[in-house]
C-alpha cells in the first residue's frame, strides 16, 4: 500500500510539476551529487552527464527517453508507484524501466519506502546508458518473464543485490553502482565507510540464498569487478541455480528481527 498517486503526464508526456515538487528535486540532485562524489562508480558518473538531467526541476521522460535511446534504446515507463512483478519482467524485457511519476514529500525526504521518480531517474537511469549494464537488465527482465511465481522471489535477490545495491571494485577504489544506494544520503557513505557491513565478492549461489531486508541500511553488499561479472550470471542457467538454492536453504539472517529494527529515520533512501 502506498499513499502516493503517480502524476498523470499529458499527450506528449510531460507532467506539470508544482513548485514544491520541483523545489524537492533541487534540494535532492544538489544534496546526492555533493555526497557521491569520489563513491560512485566511473560509468554512472559517465551516464549522468549523458543524460543531463536538471538540477533544479523534476526531469521529464520524454527528455530521458531521448537521452536513453540515443545510448542504449532503452526508454522508461511510467508507472504507478507499485507494480506486479509480472509487469515489472514485461517492461525490463522490452527495454523500458519503470517510474513512479511522483515525488517524495519534504516530510518523508530522507526516507520513502516506496521509489520516487528522485530513485529510479537519479538512481538508475545513469547505468542504462551503458551498453553492458543495459544489456544485463535486459535480460534479467527476459528471464523474470519466463520465470514462476517462486523463482521471481529469487531472481528478486539477483537485483536488490547489484542494480539496488551493489559496489565495484574499480582502479580508482571501491565505488558505488547500486540505485538504492546512490540515491541515498547516509547509505552512499555507509555502504563504502562504515565497518559494520560486510562486503563479499558476488558469487551468484551465495546472493540467491542470502535474506534481506528493505527497511534498514544493508548488512551484506556483494562487489563486483566489472558489469561483465553480473551480465554473464544472467543466462539461462540462473533458474537451475534458483532451484539449487531453494534445495541448499537460505543462510542465517545478518540482520535483526523486524520488531527490534533500526528505526526508518535511520534509513534514507
Amino acid at each position: 500500500m502506498t499513499q502516493y498517486v503517480a502524476r498523470e503526464p499529458d499527450i506528449n508526456g510531460y507532467i506539470d510539476y508544482s513548485l514544491e515538487d520541483n523545489q524537492t528535486w533541487e534540494f535532492l540532485y544538489k544534496r546526492q551529487m555533493n555526497i557521491i562524489q569520489g563513491r560512485a562508480c566511473d560509468e554512472y558518473v559517465r551516464g549522468l552527464e549523458l543524460l543531463g538531467l536538471s538540477e533544479n526541476s523534476v526531469p521529464q521522460l520524454p527528455d530521458v527517453n531521448k537521452a536513453l535511446r540515443k545510448t542504449t534504446g532503452w526508454e522508461v515507463a511510467a508507472v504507478p508507484a507499485l507494480i506486479p512483478f509480472g509487469k515489472f519482467f514485461e517492461l525490463l524485457a522490452n527495454k523500458q524501466f519503470p517510474a513512479a511519476t511522483f515525488i517524495r514529500r519534504k516530510e518523508d525526504i530522507d526516507y520513502l519506502q516506496e521509489p520516487d521518480i528522485f530513485h529510479e531517474i537519479y538512481g538508475h537511469c545513469p547505468l542504462l546508458t551503458d551498453p553492458v549494464f543495459a544489456n544485463f537488465v535486459h535480460n534479467y527482465g527476459k528471464l523474470g518473464l519466463e520465470a514462476s511465481k517462486q523463482e521471481r522471489v529469487y531472481l528478486a535477490r539477483i537485483f536488490w543485490f547489484t542494480v539496488e545495491f551493489g559496489l565495484i571494485q574499480q582502479a580508482n577504489g571501491l565505488k558505488v553502482y547500486g540505485a538504492g544506494i546512490l540515491s541515498s544520503k547516509g547509505e552512499t557513505v555507509y555502504s563504502l565507510d562504515s565497518e559494520k557491513p560486510e562486503r563479499k565478492a558476488f558469487d551468484v549461489m551465495t546472493a540467491l540464498r542470502t535474506p534481506y531486508r528493505i527497511d534498514i541500511f544493508q548488512t551484506i553488499y556483494f562487489v563486483i569487478k566489472q558489469f561483465e561479472d553480473i551480465y554473464n550470471a544472467m543466462d539461462s542457467s540462473i533458474i537451475h541455480k534458483i532451484h539449487e538454492a531453494i534445495e541448499l536453504g537460505d543462510f542465517a539472517s545478518s540482520f535483526p528481527p523486524k520488531d527490534n529494527h533500526i528505526i526508518k529515520d535511520h534509513h534514507d533512501c
